[in-house]
């Protein structure tokens, strides 16, 4: 299930989802013409290895000197792969531009920022001797769903299905989409709780802490000027109402 657009119209020009996009894209190209001992050492350096903060001398020994959780940040803009990269930016695009017109340009950086922080530490929590580096904008991007699943939960949002090599298109309210988004991490994470040998290569527990995040923290940052100047935002469908 394939999002491809949404139809929550955009008030403003969302510059700051735009720089956010350019940074991490730029950031992954520049990475692949480096040789691949240089794209490891940057991911371990810059991506958030729970076991680095955990246990400090466990770090050093392992070539990863003190940072100050700098990591928690700079990870949110190193991606692992091409897929990585486009599923993140493709989720970024669609549904950052409405909650950047409800909360500014401003508030919305902090709100990206806070939340994708707020992911990033749920993770370290969950599984504080994990030794391999968390990296991907997806706990912010979480964030940013968590907020859009309550400031705009009638607007539709355009799927693509593809079975076998016929692509099908439909649309559906963007609080189904979210809630199904939700549930299959709910479902991965847990799974990956329950059995212990199962193999998890998301941060599962970065993308739920990033969704509550933005889903609390939301309203503290709207610009209730812009929301009051843009209306009432989407409303359901007669179809949405029940008799």
């Amino acid at each position: 299930m394939i999002p491809l657009r949404d139809t929550a119209p955009c008030n403003i020009t969302p510059y700051v989802t735009r720089a956010i996009m350019l940074i991490c894209i730029v950031v992954f190209v520049w990475m692949q013409f480096l040789p691949p001992a240089w794209q490891r050492y940057l991911i371990y350096m810059y991506g958030m290895v729970p076991m680095r903060y955990t246990n400090p001398q466990w770090a050093l020994a392992f070539g990863l000197p003190p940072d100050g959780h700098l990591s928690f940040l700079t990870s949110l803009f190193l991606h692992a792969g091409w897929w990585h990269l486009i599923a993140n930016m493709l989720f970024l695009w669609i549904f950052a531009d409405n909650i950047e017109s409800a909360m500014g340009h401003v508030r919305f950086l902090l709100f990206y920022i806070l939340t994708g922080l707020v992911a990033t530490y749920v993770q370290w929590w969950y599984d504080p001797k994990m030794i391999y580096p968390v990296v991907g904008a997806s706990g912010a991007i979480a964030g940013v769903l968590g907020a859009y699943f309550f400031l705009f939960p009638y607007a539709r949002v355009i799927i693509m299905i593809p079975i076998l090599f016929f692509p099908l298109l439909f649309e559906i309210p963007a609080i189904a989409f979210l809630g199904f988004w939700v549930i299959i991490q709910l479902q991965k994470a847990t799974t990956a709780a329950m059995f212990s040998g199962t193999v998890v290569h998301e941060a599962l527990w970065a993308h739920l802490g990033g969704f509550l995040a933005g889903a609390l923290l939301h309203p503290l940052f709207l610009d209730r000027n812009r929301i009051d100047r843009a209306g009432p935002g989407i409303e359901p469908d007669d179809d949405d109402i029940e008799p």
